[in-house]
């Protein structure tokens, strides 16, 4: 008798649970390698933004976009740099923003479950913008020049950079992942309660703690350096020039694991 060649069901079912198995192992080690390449690819477009800031302060005498109203702010002072482009305005992970550009609200803006910190803001339509603007990055406030009285915050004139030839650069935060294009951060602002809340106008550090890069955020610094930076690190850097770093949400102000919200709680004490 002819005797055919092939797969028992019992041999199919075995190969079947070997080929499970090994997806079962592979899957989160693919899934690590698929966020740290975003984060490669998050401190790549960082370092690109410090050429921009850097031609822009060349081009202006060494200072920054005013920064006082819409229309002068980064995204539209840097428009003819990086020309517009609403894709390179955001993080590889936070791509998708709170409004689509035919103004449909996604409705995670605040949303506890942590979806809010992976996206981006817009889609926005300013005056002087050709386009819709997304993005997941923002500006520290603090670096802008604004015409003396029209200081963007109540900080004094004293507290801002203005530009990048300052002491301490490489400890000065220049642009970085947020949630909003802009925000002024002040070492008394308290952590936000969960992962992505909706800015808070009184706490300002919240818009750029944000768990994107399993806890840490991309940030770009005044002397164009770009590096990832611990979501309690935010504290200990050096915001305005009357920033203390020792304030009390860092090791020297006393602050201790169990005085941040839960969900940074297990994040590396700075």
């Amino acid at each position: 008798m002819n005797r055919r060649k092939g797969f028992t069901l019992i041999e199919l079912l075995v190969v079947i649970a070997i080929i499970a198995l090994l997806m079962a192992v592979l899957m989160p080690a693919l899934q690590r390698v698929k966020m740290q390449a975003r984060s490669v690819a998050c401190l790549s477009k960082l370092k690109q933004w410090g050429i921009f800031f850097s031609m822009y302060a060349d081009d202006y005498d060494s200072r920054f976009m005013q920064g006082f109203t819409v229309s002068n702010r980064w995204v539209s002072a840097l428009g003819d740099y990086y020309k517009w482009d609403d894709e390179f305005t955001c993080c590889p992970n936070a791509l998708k923003p709170w409004v689509d550009e035919y103004g449909v609200d996604s409705g995670a803006e605040g949303n506890a479950g942590g979806v809010g910190a992976t996206m981006a803001w817009g889609y926005m339509q300013a005056g002087g913008w050709p386009v819709q603007m997304k993005g997941s990055y923002g500006v520290n406030g603090w670096i802008v020049d604004a015409p003396a009285g029209n200081e963007p915050h109540s900080g004094g004139v004293s507290w801002f950079w203005r530009g990048p030839n300052v002491a301490g650069a490489a400890y000065v935060p220049l642009f970085l992942e947020a949630q909003r294009y802009n925000g002024w951060a002040l070492e008394t602002d308290t952590p936000p309660p969960f992962n992505g809340e909706r800015w808070n106008d009184n706490a300002q550090m919240g818009r750029y703690c944000l768990n994107r890069h399993d806890g840490f955020v991309g940030c770009l610094f005044l002397d164009f350096s770009a590096r990832k930076v611990g979501l309690k690190e935010l504290w200990t850097l050096k915001w305005h020039q009357g920033y203390n770093e020792a304030g009390p949400w860092t090791a020297g102000g006393g602050v201790t694991s169990s005085d941040w919200p839960e969900w940074m709680k297990n994040f590396k004490d700075y």
